[in-house]
């Protein structure tokens, strides 16, 4: 019934849209190309009548998109496209993938299609060269949660963990976290920020503590622990945990190894004797023997804690448990790394093999026959402080040491004028140093030189010059007014599109000599920046975001379902990708080549998962792909599970992945109150996805969108949904072929990566648009596209290269300019 009067409603306003221009007929001849092609095939649906049409009830989701996507074509003048740009480039971005029109209606012939794209953006191009609009940046732009702990980072040689101390900021509605417009400052942050500025100021200076304070760090119990897992740990070692800690000052600390046990503290791997090894950067500190000794009668296998054992046995094994392994060691201040390990020892297993624990079992089962793993590792203290020690954060900060009192001042004037020189990015007055010494000078008098400092460090940490990137409009500017940046103003933007974090000292002397605009300083800068260490960043950030990396750690597939997964499989995931993509940036390759390269990084783990043979060890390695089942972002497992629900695989999330994010072509929203989808017919048996997804789209108003998201994910479904190859799913073979709406065909991940090669401009002109929403710290608007696609125009003399593209994001109008407000 609804569908039956969404459909009267529409052909009732379509039939008014119809009666108007019937009144006003126009003569073919008259007409331009354009025009004609846009009456004949567009303004059935997106005219006048539709838009300024009154919602009434149940009116179907097909009118209201219509009537919100507001493209009234039928009265616009598509031979003076500078009177509505903003128009046109909504329609140059659905003719981007070909979802208009829609199945079911008539569509002009390939050639004409792309014709009338390439002439509206010609058009457009032309009309943004007459009239330049650089757009808005926000006058004050929060640092974010990762942009302050670079910056604390590279401003006082002190790496933190930030989200310990204030809260992580939430992305837009493009997935990045670094939009001004989103970046609020509330009182409660505030609070946050000033909490966090005295602790960050105490562990610089060294302060002594309060008292001891006790940090754990947990190991994952779905950690496989057979083999030597971090870098950090000495070679022929299995499992356990290296982590980085920081020691406030110089002191005694108390370090407390904890194994890993079941859900009743009972110690897995206990029946045998085992070793442990403690060590502080590399160096062993301890080594604990265990196991074996148990006294009386076990409970049985796989029954602790539901079936006793004897008396004598329950006392051994919980003491234990809760008694880990405790050391009291004096170490010195600074960030240290502490390792827990086991020596390797190597046994051919004998008899059934046992499938891998999950789920409750994995919680549950004692595992009393087995390798012991690491659980935690405590660190309590300082129990007692002997000094602060000669930590990096010291060493960066205390530049010059006074001998006495009356050197104290100048020394202190020294410290803080280099530190509030790297943290507001700009050169220094008077003004700022007085404000710093007034500081100084109170934390002075309360104790010592050091305090003061570490007063004065406050101060800056909470300074708005410190937590905002600050872009001033020129004196007297009228509104509406385009100009350029100013150099300092242009070091900010460069340092954090590249590093997240603050201009370094090179940068701002390039400032200060006035030749960072120069083109040939600018390139080198930028060059220099990209091979620096903390250009990490940028593949952390940036990709990170742009491909979902980010919500790796939040997903959590079935169990049931994928009981082969496990952490090591999820942070082989990410790494693959960073090192897949590092690589590419840092070789300047092709930006086409995140498709095609035939290549990856794998460890043992990840070369199991993708059936890659003879690849050993948990170290990660560049290997060559014989075949097309990887190869390529399409062929990452990190991709596939960031776009899989944790039961089953999602074409409409791939699809719309690939269309958002690899072909700039994004669907509209999807309604409210979607019923969940069907994944047994009537009979009870297991649909396919393809079939699943056939009755879902059984509703008009859906099938729009879905026509070009399903195919495209119907073409990745021989990946599981933590991307693992699969030739069938309910006992069928996977048909993985897609037919886009404008007639385009595809079989398997291989064919949709030749559509998108097919389509260089629109796969590069989609990452440019990302990477120039991620410098500006803003969302792109219409007169930013012209830009895009000068940027790729460029970038496509040099095959698409990185560096071109990212140069060319740096020398673009909306990156060098801004607007003054309207």
């Amino acid at each position: 019934m609804n569908r039956l009067l969404s459909t009267c409603v529409y052909l009732i306003v379509s039939g008014l849209y119809f009666e108007a221009a019937a009144q006003q007929p126009a003569s073919p001849a008259q007409l331009s190309p354009q025009r004609a092609l846009l009456d004949q095939y567009c303004v059935i649906c997106h005219n006048q009548a539709i838009v300024n049409s009154a919602p009434i009830d149940n009116e179907g989701l097909q009118t209201t998109q219509l009537r919100n996507l507001g493209l009234t074509l039928d009265t616009e003048n598509v031979s003076n496209l500078a009177a509505n740009p903003e128009i046109w480039e909504k329609v140059v971005k659905k003719l981007r993938v070909g979802v208009m029109p829609p199945p079911n209606y008539p569509r002009p012939n390939k050639d004409s299609y792309e014709e009338f794209r390439t002439w509206l953006e010609s058009g457009l191009d032309q009309v943004a060269e007459a009239r330049v609009d650089p757009g808005r940046t926000q006058a004050f732009h929060r640092l974010n949660q990762t942009e302050y702990r670079n910056a604390v980072r590279d401003l006082l040689d002190l790496d933190i963990n930030v989200a310990e101390l204030i809260p992580p900021d939430p992305p837009d509605q493009y997935g990045f976290d670094n939009n001004a417009e989103v970046l609020a400052l509330s009182p409660v942050l505030v609070e946050r920020y000033v909490s966090a500025a005295h602790k960050i100021a105490e562990l610089a200076v060294g302060a002594t503590p309060r008292g001891a304070s006790i940090k754990t760090y947990d190991v994952p119990l779905n950690l496989i622990q057979d083999d030597r897992l971090n870098d950090e740990l000495p070679f022929g070692s299995r499992g356990g945990t290296a982590i980085e800690h920081m020691f406030p000052v110089d002191g005694e600390y108390r370090i407390t190894v904890n194994l890993q046990t079941n859900y009743v503290d009972f110690v897995r791997g206990y029946d045998l004797s085992h070793e442990m090894e403690l060590s502080i950067d590399g160096e062993q500190l301890e080594t604990f023997s265990f196991g074996g000794d148990a006294p009386g009668t076990p409970a049985p296998y796989s029954y602790a804690g539901n079936i006793r054992g004897s008396d004598d046995w329950e006392e051994f094994m919980m003491a234990f448990a809760d008694k880990g392994f405790e050391v009291l060691v004096s170490v010195n201040a600074g960030p240290r790394i502490i390792g827990a390990t086991f020596p390797r020892e190597m046994w051919e297993p004998e008899g059934v093999q046992q499938p891998r624990l999950f789920g409750y079992h994995l919680a549950v089962t004692e595992l009393p026959d087995v390798n012991p793993s690491i659980g935690s590792i405590q660190i309590e203290g300082p129990l007692s402080a002997t000094g602060p020690g000669d930590t990096p954060s010291r060493r960066r900060i205390f530049s010059c040491n006074p001998t006495s009192s009356d050197e104290e001042p100048a020394c202190a004037r020294e410290i803080l004028s280099d530190l509030a020189k790297l943290a507001y990015r700009r050169p220094i007055n008077e003004q700022d140093i007085a404000g710093l010494m007034d500081f100084y000078n109170q934390g002075y008098r309360e104790s010592n030189f050091e305090t003061g400092i570490q007063f004065a460090l406050e101060r800056l940490l909470v300074s708005p010059d410190f937590l905002f990137r600050i872009e001033q409009d020129p004196v007297n500017a009228q509104p509406g007014t385009m100009y350029a940046i100013s150099d300092i103003e242009l070091a900010s933007r460069l340092s954090f599109f590249l590093w997240s974090s603050l201009p370094d000292a090179e940068l701002l002397d390039a400032v200060e000599r006035g030749s960072l605009k120069q083109p040939a300083q600018l390139e080198e800068q930028v060059h220099r920046m990209m091979a620096d260490a903390r250009a990490d960043a940028f593949v952390e950030n940036f990709v990170g975001q742009w491909l979902y990396l980010r919500n790796l750690d939040g997903i959590y597939p079935d169990p049931a379902r994928f009981p082969e997964f496990d952490e090591n499989l999820r942070k082989a995931f990410q790494r693959e990708t960073e090192l897949f993509i590092d690589d590419q940036i840092r070789s300047d390759n092709s930006l086409l080549e995140l498709l095609s390269a035939d290549y990856t990084f794998v460890n043992e783990r990840l070369a199991q998962h993708y059936n890659i043979p003879g690849i050993y060890g948990s170290r990660y390695r560049k290997v060559n792909l014989e075949d097309d089942q990887r190869g390529g972002l399409l062929g990452h497992g990190s991709l596939m599970m960031v776009t899989s629900y944790p039961n089953r695989t999602s074409p409409v999330l791939r699809g719309k992945f690939v269309l958002e994010n690899l072909l700039g072509g994004p669907p509209p929203e999807p309604p409210p109150n979607v019923p969940a989808l069907e994944e047994t017919n009537e009979d009870g048996r297991v649909l396919t996805m393809r079939e699943a997804m056939a009755m879902h789209r059984e509703n008009p108003a859906c099938r729009v969108c879905h026509a070009a998201m399903d195919p495209i994910g119907f073409s990745l479904e021989n990946y599981d949904a933590i991307g693992k190859w699969r030739q069938q799913f309910a006992g069928q073979e996977i048909d993985a072929s897609g037919l886009l709406p404008d007639g385009s065909t595809f079989d398997g991940p291989d064919g949709l990566k030749n559509l998108l090669l097919n389509r260089p401009d629109d796969f590069v002109g989609t990452v440019t648009e990302k990477l120039l929403t991620f410098a500006l710290g803003r969302n792109l608007e219409y007169y930013d596209m012209p830009s895009v696609r000068s940027i790729v125009r460029t970038a496509a003399e040099d095959n698409y290269s990185w560096s071109s593209i990212i140069l060319g994001v740096i020398k673009s109008t909306p990156f060098q300019m801004r607007r003054t407000e309207l």
